[in-house]
């Protein structure tokens, strides 16, 4: 047990002595001091948390401040009724104070308790009331917009743990505080009831036991009375407007001895104030400095302390965090750390900080939310957040794109110029430093500011760095969707779609189909590009055939046929024809005839120099339409369509395949070309 443990538990003990052993006089001052110091200790601390759980020790503080100050109370009314003094603190709150005017401390003992009993501390038992009930009502929804921003990808596993514990520490927090506004209430009746007890019995035992006229009787214990009451009123009015603030504006992990160490104490400048409070009440009053200054000493002196712990406190800390450290990298857990990959992850150099630094204008993160949701929109998959971070192995302006730790690109951008890319007509006018359009491997320039506006006149796009950068995320991503899509994923757009469609998905999964056959049907489609935002018909589509065949690849083809409207509406503008190339009938014959089949799934079993030759008339025909400025794609009978693919994706991974179901009957298909082999 440490050293700060020991310091509370002492000072519970020292309570309970209050209330059945009598103190001396001068030892009550002291304890008087200490009480106002730490009122004003928390009241300070109050005004400067930004939230509750900043002072999650606050209920049981305030429990044990209240019982520190009860006992006082009992002390000072035993010393008054036994001995007839309270110490020098009662003593100069009841003359100097109250100017020695015993109807004057009457009512100003009765201002300070209607002030607390009737304002702050009613105001806080209501607002503490209403803060618990709205706080456990808001509960559910809490949870629910938690659980929602994890299953966006908005937050990872990890800061969802960590708000779900917020919610329940303030949820215990506040209904800890209800509780604890009744301590306040209750010892505001206290206060009434002792004075009165003061007043009355004061003035009886110096008549009977001590034989002083009655009007002397009256006037000492009259003043010991109200200096008393006053002198434990202003704490207690000090702690009903801690109280306020903090339930106006929940629970600890730690014990009450680490957690009020630690948070009580964790604004040393506060001590400083509070030092030099008590140490001015010492100066400007009759109070006795030997009590105030040793008090406002300490506390100075404290506050010192844990300000310079932090920076020159050095070697105990460092040696705190080495032992930590080793702790951490003997534990298991440190190793298992290690093996986490982020699934995305940008990295860039130096020079190119400020396109992330929004102190520094920089909008690339904003950009990335956009992409997340653009894609979210485009291919129906959330997309796992972007780790961004940089990277001094890298050159100054260069940047890199990594999918679960692999590279998969890599580019160089000028902060300061701007990528111009040809019309397909170069002006020698403008000026730049050549380079290649990252996206889609285009030649470019880096011109700079003064160029910019030429540029545009003879028909270059120009596009700033941020968007460059951020159509390159997009395009990569885009393109490689399907490694992003794993089972854990699946089964959160599963959980979705169930929402929705219960009877649906219990068609579909756990039987006939597995979360894995499921999710390799669904990355089949983003690997060629076909958005899976529509999962209703995706899942209609494998709930009628994934009872005959559990083939993903056949499950994924009958998908696309259901999807055909999607696909053609893809691929052909509106009011406009399909521009194809088709295969020959030889062609698809000679693939049909080349296919195998086997109890593990259909293959292609192509003969070599038969792929060779078709490969080739492939590319002659695709290097004829780029020159015609046309975009290709092929067009096959479904029989031998996911064949092709297999055939084609290596070489020609951007040339969609699409067969004749996959296109809606009143579409104008125009053949550009057949491909043939001899």
């Amino acid at each position: 047990m440490s050293a700060r443990d020991i310091s509370v538990l002492a000072s519970v003990i020292l309570i309970v002595a209050m209330l059945v052993i009598p103190f001396p006089p001068w030892l009550l001052s002291v304890l008087i001091i200490i009480n106002i110091s730490l009122a004003l200790l928390v009241l300070l601390t109050s005004m400067n948390m930004n939230e509750p759980l900043q002072f999650s020790i606050f209920p049981s503080l305030l429990l044990l401040l209240t019982l520190f100050r009860l006992g006082l109370n009992v002390s000072t009314t035993r010393s008054i009724l036994s001995n007839g003094e309270a110490g020098g603190v009662v003593e100069t709150f009841g003359t100097f104070v109250v100017g020695g005017n015993v109807l004057v401390g009457l009512v100003v003992f009765a201002i300070l308790i209607v002030i607390q009993f009737v304002v702050i501390t009613k105001g806080s038992e209501r607002v503490s009331e209403v803060a618990a009930r709205f706080t456990l009502d808001a509960m559910p929804g809490k949870q629910m917009s938690i659980d929602a921003d994890l299953n966006a990808g908005m937050i990872s596993e990890h800061d969802a743990r960590e708000r779900r514990e917020k919610v329940g520490k303030e949820a215990d927090f506040y209904g800890a505080m209800d509780g604890a506004s009744k301590f306040v209430k209750g010892d505001a009746i206290a206060g009434i009831i002792i004075v009165i007890i003061n007043l009355i019995f004061g003035i009886i035992i110096g008549m009977m036991q001590n034989g002083l006229p009655i009007g002397e009787a009256a006037t000492k214990y009259s003043l010991l009375t109200v200096g008393d009451g006053i002198v434990s009123q202003i704490p207690a009015l000090l702690i009903s407007t801690a109280t306020g603030i903090v339930v106006t504006r929940a629970a600890s992990e730690g014990n009450l001895g680490q957690d009020i160490m630690k948070q009580l104490f964790a604004y040393p400048a506060m001590l400083y104030v509070a030092a030099f409070t008590i140490f001015m009440l010492g100066i400007a009053t009759p109070i006795n400095d030997i009590l105030t200054i040793p008090i406002a000493a300490a506390l100075g002196v404290g506050g010192f302390m844990l300000a310079r712990t932090p920076k020159a406190g050095g070697e105990d800390l460092m040696e705190l965090e080495e032992e930590q450290e080793t702790d951490e990298m003997k534990s298991p857990e440190s190793v298992v750390n290690l093996l986490n990959v982020d699934p995305i992850e940008f990295e860039f150099g130096y020079g190119l900080i400020p396109l992330a630094d929004a102190n520094q204008g920089g909008d690339l993160l904003d950009r990335i939310v956009m992409i997340r949701r653009q894609l979210a929109i485009e291919l129906g998959l959330v997309i796992p957040v972007v780790r961004i971070r940089d990277n001094i192995q890298l050159q100054p302006n260069e940047y890199r794109l990594k999918i679960k730790g692999n590279e998969m690109a890599r580019g160089e951008l000028l902060l300061d110029h701007y990528l111009a890319m040809s019309p397909g007509v170069e002006d020698e006018s403008i000026e730049g430093i050549d380079t290649i359009e990252p996206s889609f491997g285009l030649p470019a320039k880096w011109i700079g500011e003064d160029m910019k506006e030429q540029a545009e006149i003879f028909g270059y796009t120009v596009v700033d760095p941020p968007s460059v950068v951020s159509t390159h995320i997009t395009e990569i991503i885009k393109n490689n969707a399907h490694e992003l899509l794993g089972r854990q994923e699946t089964k959160q757009l599963i959980d979705h779609i169930q929402e929705t469609y219960p009877i649906l998905v219990e068609e579909v999964t756990p039987n006939p189909l597995s979360v894995g056959e499921v999710q390799k049907v669904l990355a089949k489609l983003l690997k060629e590009n076909i958005s899976i935002r529509n999962l209703p018909i995706i899942f209609e589509t494998l709930a009628d055939f994934a009872k005959m065949s559990s083939d993903t690849e056949l499950l994924a083809e009958y998908v696309r046929q259901s999807l055909a409207r999607q696909i053609t509406n893809q691929h052909v503008q509106e009011g406009s024809s399909l521009k194809v190339l088709t295969l020959s009938g030889r062609v698809e014959k000679m693939v049909a005839d080349a296919i195998q089949q086997t109890e593990h799934g259909n293959f292609l079993a192509l003969d070599p120099n038969d792929s060779q030759k078709l490969l080739e008339a492939i590319a002659s025909h695709i290097e004829q339409l780029s020159l015609m400025e046309e975009s290709a794609v092929i067009l096959c009978s479904p029989a031998v369509r996911m064949y092709i693919r297999q055939l084609t994706e290596r070489y020609f991974p951007q040339v969609p395949i699409l067969s004749y179901n996959e296109l809606e009957s009143n579409i104008e298909v125009q053949s550009l070309g057949v491909v043939n082999v001899e």
